[in-house]
């Protein structure tokens, strides 16, 4: 399969050669020089001359008696870069690789140890060395252990981990809606850890079932909290590594009704902790005295939707607390005043600052550069489709000449525009602790992906000669148009259409409409390959296909919190309207679109998304290709649907009103149905309560179950191939490309 095979894989190298080289850089701690991997081991480079360092050779990650070395999949220093810390020999856990072999080398000595050497292979999450750089600390089969670096003693610290009562980590939920997944923490002088406990033991199990790796069907149970269903209840425990004694923190509230999504420590006998009541409304910060086990709540915000968890990215690590001022203050993201805000709070919560003033959203702080006191962030005030680099003073210190006339000093507290005004589109930057340098990478939907070193604060590249100014090319094959749509409801929306090669408008083309449209993420970003359908078996602008994307409200674009969150408890509904309203705002105002020829695709939400836009407006879309989809919102996990959705013990029509099964019996065009029977994430069972439906209402559908795969479809030979060639033939067959 050519899989568009010139533009396909100039977009999969551009894309993928960045990402890795963004992620292998990991800054040493004072800033001024980073690490990566290099021909098997690790080297120093310093980022102003480009100059390497070996730190560690190839050679000295061969164990003992083995003519292989080892291969890092993540790896980490002790504070004085005497030791590494390897994970190796990696298996997937959920989503990502968290279970493996840890290994550590003595870099003086050569000396190469297996921790945890006695446990199950492939087993230890989380390893981390203690801050003194005398112990190792990990989890095991749902226990936390340490292990003494001199003597390779190791101490079980927990007990009673099963697989549903777990120490150190997080069941399934936690993980995938939270971020969650290191659950424990050093203290400051290593003579503790603290850790996140917690109980799924009364979560029911979803089965799934594997029906090919034996003549007998396997039984996979998955503690899975349903919508509806209370919560795992979460405690904090501190183990005192001198005596193995736990100590539990008295957090106040029903741990039922609660969600402990961040903890960590603030002093040498204190731990501060988020808590999130259940339905996410109200968000306290609290201080843990890990001495006693007292809590005290200092800090409250609270949201008649959601309270924003702090995080663009709902499916990162949560990001932790940002002190400074020596600890006497934290930064902090926050929507309460419409927008998304870093606010400065004082350690005892009782002094507010709002730093980022004014009606824009900012995206994630990239840096704090108390120095030279600047706040990087990256935000789009302007367009929201595109994203920039900006800085703000941190405090707005008074002048000597000032201060000593009494003159009032006039204060700014507009953000400054770091990146480049003329170069329109997504900026992302890696910058150092320091605040020294930084990468820049940049494109948008006809720039391919660039990069360059630069200095800052001034802003400079390093190397004018390997500067984006220098290296910057576009693609000149782009059709890509972006445009502003406003609906019959007087609501304007972001779109981009990508108008095949030799474009006629005279003519009419079939439109294949890519939705998402829920919270967890948007279509419509101005950046290099977002336009480009990975699942088509060809080229879809040779092939004659017009490519549209809208973003309605709900998605997590940078528009204001009433934009994000005027979804909630109306997913399926307020979503699907503005799409289809978009889409009929294009049809009238776009004469080559073909009005029989309309195709819509999406996975996962937006597998929901196709569903909901052929049941609800089946007399404009025509042909619809769903992947793995939510069919019934009612089947879904509670922290995500009571997010955004509401308890359906409280307001249950809300989900049954945005569940494409209650339209099922309103198909008219073509469904080609996706879904792998392994699903742990959106379960099997929507699909087959979906059939049911559709079967029910006597609609005809073409249904593909993909055996033991996950959401992604992508495990075993063959997969991604077969998946395309189904996707594609049945787009062709269905809505034929070419222009007429």
């Amino acid at each position: 399969m050519k899989f568009r095979i010139a533009q396909f894989l100039l977009l999969v190298v551009c894309i993928v050669q960045f990402a890795f080289a963004q992620r292998d850089i990991k800054w040493m701690a004072d800033g001024n020089a980073y690490t990566k991997p290099k021909d098997g081991g690790i080297i120093k480079v310093d980022p102003k001359t480009n100059e390497e360092t070996v730190l560690v050779k190839k050679d000295q990650l061969k164990p003992a008696g083995s003519s292989k070395a080892l291969v890092p999949q993540s790896y980490s220093f002790n504070s004085d870069y005497t030791k590494l810390l390897i994970f190796t020999n990696t298996v997937k856990v959920w989503r990502l690789r968290t279970k493996g072999d840890y290994w550590l080398l003595d870099i003086a000595t050569g000396n190469l140890t297996q921790m945890g050497k006695s446990l199950p292979s492939q087993s230890l999450m989380f390893a981390k060395l203690s801050p003194d750089g005398k112990k190792c600390a990990y989890v095991s089969e749902h226990n936390l252990f340490s292990e003494d670096i001199a003597t390779n003693q190791v101490t079980k610290l927990t007990s009673d981990g099963t697989r549903k009562f777990i120490n150190g980590t997080f069941d399934w939920v936690y993980e995938e809606e939270f971020g969650c997944r290191d659950g424990f923490r050093w203290s400051p002088d290593g003579s503790k850890i603290a850790f996140w406990q917690v109980d799924a033991t009364k979560i029911r199990d979803y089965y799934m079932l594997n029906t090919t790796d034996s003549i007998y069907s396997q039984v996979i149970p998955v503690e899975y909290p349903k919508v509806g269903e209370a919560p795992s209840p979460v405690r904090i425990g501190v183990i005192d590594l001198g005596n193995g004694a736990v100590r539990w923190m008295n957090i106040d509230g029903d741990p039922q009704q609660h969600y402990i999504p961040r903890m960590e420590w603030s002093g040498p006998n204190e731990l501060i902790v988020q808590q999130l009541d259940r339905k996410q409304q109200e968000s306290k910060l609290i201080y843990c005295n890990v001495t006693d086990g007292t809590a005290r709540s200092f800090w409250s915000e609270h949201d008649n939707a959601w309270v924003d968890l702090n995080s663009a990215d709902i499916f990162g690590e949560p990001g932790g607390f940002d002190w400074i001022n020596n600890g006497q203050d934290f930064l902090w993201i926050s929507e309460k005043d419409g927008w998304r805000h870093i606010y400065k709070i004082s350690r005892d919560g009782k002094t507010e600052t709002l730093i980022t003033k004014g009606n824009y959203d900012i995206d994630v702080i990239k840096c704090i550069d108390q120095a030279n006191n600047y706040i990087y962030f990256t935000a789009s005030p302007n367009n929201p489709t595109q994203l920039y680099l900006y800085r703000i003073r941190l405090e707005n210190p008074i002048s000597p000449l000032h201060r000593a006339k009494k003159i009032p000093q006039k204060t700014t507290t507009d953000p400054e525009l770091v990146s480049a005004p003329d170069l329109k589109g997504t900026h992302d930057y890696n910058i150092s602790p320091n605040g020294k340098y930084a990468t820049h990478s940049f494109s948008n939907y006809n720039t391919i992906p660039v990069r360059e070193w630069l200095t800052l604060p001034d802003n400079k590249p390093i190397d004018a000669a390997k500067s984006i100014a220098a290296t910057i090319k576009s693609d000149n094959t782009s059709g890509v148009e972006y445009l502003q749509i406003v609906t019959a409801d007087s609501v304007t929306l972001d779109a981009w259409i990508n108008k095949p090669k030799n474009f006629d408008p005279a003519k009419k083309y079939p439109i294949v409409f890519y939705v998402y449209g829920e919270p967890a993420a948007a279509t419509v970003s101005d950046s290099y390959g977002n336009h480009s359908n990975f699942l088509y078996d060809g080229d879809m602008g040779e092939d004659g296909y017009v490519q549209v994307a809208i973003d309605n409200r709900g998605t997590p674009m940078l528009k204001g919190a009433a934009w994000r969150k005027s979804i909630y408890r109306k997913i399926g509904t307020i979503n699907i309207r503005d799409m289809a309203m978009g889409f009929k705002k294009l049809m009238e105002t776009h004469t080559y679109f073909d009005k029989d020829r309309i195709a819509v695709w999406g996975w996962s939400g937006g597998g929901s998304s196709t569903l909901n836009l052929m049941f609800q407006y089946p007399d404009i879309f025509k042909t619809g290709i769903a992947i793995a989809a939510v069919g019934n919102q009612l089947f879904y996990d509670n922290i995500y649907q009571e997010r955004y959705m509401g308890l359906p013990q409280e307001n249950k029509q809300d989900f049954v009103n945005g569940s494409p099964i209650t339209y099922a019996k309103n198909l008219k065009g073509n469904l080609l149905y996706i879904h792998g029977t392994g699903d742990d994430n959106v379960h099997y069972d929507n699909a087959e309560v979906l059939l049911n439906a559709l079967i029910k209402a006597g609609k005809q559908f073409q249904f593909m179950a993909y055996p033991n795969r996950t959401h992604n479809i992508s495990e075993g030979a063959g997969t991604r191939e077969h998946l395309s060639a189904l996707y594609s033939s049945y787009l062709k067959k269905n809505c034929p490309p070419g222009a007429r």
